[in-house]
């Protein structure tokens, strides 16, 4: 793996402690690496648009170590008057998330389930909705293999799970809601564009980073009539402002490949 210092952001005051974690854990668990990096930088850059719409319930699916979970809540506060959840098919995860949680004095609800299974009652009211898949192209057969391998076996294209939960989004999400998904160019971003376009949604892309041989992206997805997104300009217009960090090689423009 890629020392953590070849692509880490400037320090982050809302960065989780991660020190409880050990080498035995990253056996069973996905360690924080580039694309968990981007992902936190992501959302501190949107931060604004984040604020201005005033999130209740917040959900990551696929949590792992519960670094990014844990990140948004210090980012946004935990005083109690905002509700944070995180789900893991890993039992081994969920109880990782819930270890970093509480190591960084962050109440989090964790269930061992997959995506939103269990917790019927909250769909269409969750406000923030995070998924860093599983998105390696593999063969279809270790899509189920379970424990380390769910964390990146995606099957044909790293699309496979992907392509499971993007039909429940729509009945997930709140009216207002902001979807935060993690994709590579393999996984055929503009596919996954028009899929949820279909379903009334618009798009941005907060992060984009070049990682060994990955282009990650962090795309955000929010419906059309969503009057939040005050500093984004149109989707179908050529956004070509590039605000790029020489040393991580973000680049904030809505352009996919």
């Amino acid at each position: 793996m890629t020392n953590i210092s070849e692509f880490k952001s400037l320090p982050n005051a809302n960065e989780p402690k991660m020190d409880h974690l050990t080498t035995k854990d990253y056996k069973d668990v996905y360690e924080p690496s580039e694309d968990s990096y981007l992902f936190i930088d992501s959302l501190q850059k949107d931060y604004e648009n984040i604020k201005e719409m005033k999130p209740f319930i917040m959900l990551e699916i696929g949590s792992g170590s519960g670094f990014v979970i844990t990140f948004l809540a210090k980012l946004l506060g935990n005083d109690g008057s905002k509700y944070y959840m995180s789900t893991d098919i890993n039992p081994k995860a969920a109880i990782a998330s819930s270890k970093t949680s509480i190591e960084n004095n962050v109440h989090l609800d964790v269930l061992n389930t997959s995506f939103v299974s269990s917790i019927e009652r909250l769909k269409g009211s969750i406000d923030i909705l995070l998924f860093n898949p599983p998105y390696v192209p593999t063969p279809s057969e270790e899509v189920n293999e379970g424990g380390i391998v769910a964390s990146w076996a995606g099957g044909i294209n790293g699309r496979e799970v992907i392509d499971k939960l993007l039909p429940q989004i729509p009945s997930i999400l709140s009216k207002k809601g902001f979807f935060y998904i993690v994709l590579v160019q393999e996984n055929k971003p503009k596919q996954v564009i028009s899929i949820l376009g279909e379903y009334g949604f618009s798009y941005k892309v907060v992060g984009k980073r070049k990682a060994r041989n990955e282009l990650l992206y962090i795309i955000k997805f929010y419906r059309e009539n969503n009057n939040n997104n005050s500093n984004y300009s149109n989707n179908n217009s050529n956004d070509n402002n590039n605000n790029s960090n020489n040393n991580s090689n973000d680049n904030n423009n809505n352009s996919v490949n």
